[in-house]
């Protein structure tokens, strides 16, 4: 990803949240991988990690729940197909408004996930 650096700075800001809109030119599971993979090598584990995306329309959501020494993220990548990466959108929010964009865009993607048990247990954590 071109943007690594972006996410990285990002990351350091004192919210919760770091909420990464981009394209990607690939799929749910390399995408996420991809996340992944720029995170630890800049030194932080990933506790958590989840995709949720649509196949009616090419767009989906990437959940990192992250820890660096004694500081804890939440990575969330809302991203969409494109013919490359492309950073649209990168910004840091309070507890209360990553979790409202959370389950805003969970929702948007299949609000029948509600009804499975492992997202309602998330839901009931965060």
């Amino acid at each position: 990803m071109e943007f690594k650096e972006e996410i990285l700075r990002a990351l350091e800001g004192d919210e919760l949240w770091t909420v990464l809109t981009f394209k990607t030119p690939h799929g749910p599971g390399v995408t996420l991988q991809k996340l992944a993979d720029i995170v630890e090598e800049a030194g932080w584990k990933v506790l958590f990690k989840a995709n949720w995306w649509t196949a009616d329309i090419p767009y989906g959501l990437a959940r990192l729940d992250l820890k660096k020494g004694e500081k804890e993220k939440i990575l969330l990548g809302k991203w969409i197909l494109g013919d490359k990466f492309l950073l649209i959108k990168l910004e840091n929010l309070s507890l209360e408004q990553g979790r409202e964009e959370f389950f805003r865009m969970v929702d948007s993607i299949a609000s029948t996930l509600i009804h499975d048990p492992v997202i309602r247990t998330m839901r009931e954590q965060y």
